[in-house]
């Protein structure tokens, strides 16, 4: 069973922002596509739709039309750190839309998008603890 959802306006995004509140994401599986204008990263999250909250599931979420990407206090050279994702938002900037992932010890990654198209897609593999 895999489950998809894909966001384009503030409720879907709140959507999976509330399903990936609380993931682990390591920064060696952050990527940004340039030329793609793909960002990328992979969230392990509890199982909270399904009320099985103990049940930790790896979902991808992809972010499309991204411009720019911007972060403060992660540090790329640590592959291995691990961020607690608190939540993901955004807001309208002129003509584009900041996406925002924002992670504890105040760092955060703000994605600039030319529109809000945001899919949260869960592996198959799920992670037994």
């Amino acid at each position: 069973f895999s489950q998809k959802i894909i966001a384009d306006n503030q409720e879907g995004l709140q959507t999976i922002s509330a399903l990936i509140s609380g993931g682990k994401v390591k920064v060696s599986d952050l990527k940004y596509l340039p030329s793609s204008k793909i960002f990328l990263f992979l969230v392990e999250r509890f199982e909270i739709e399904n009320e099985n909250d103990n049940k930790k599931l790896n979902s991808i979420c992809r972010i499309d039309f991204v411009s720019k990407v911007k972060s403060k206090n992660i540090d790329q050279k640590k592959q291995d750190m691990v961020l607690n994702l608190i939540a993901m938002d955004y807001m309208k900037n002129k003509e584009d839309f900041e996406i925002n992932l924002i992670f504890d010890n105040n760092s955060h990654i703000t994605l600039t998008t030319e529109t809000v198209e945001v899919r949260l897609e869960d592996n198959l593999d799920k992670i037994e603890k």
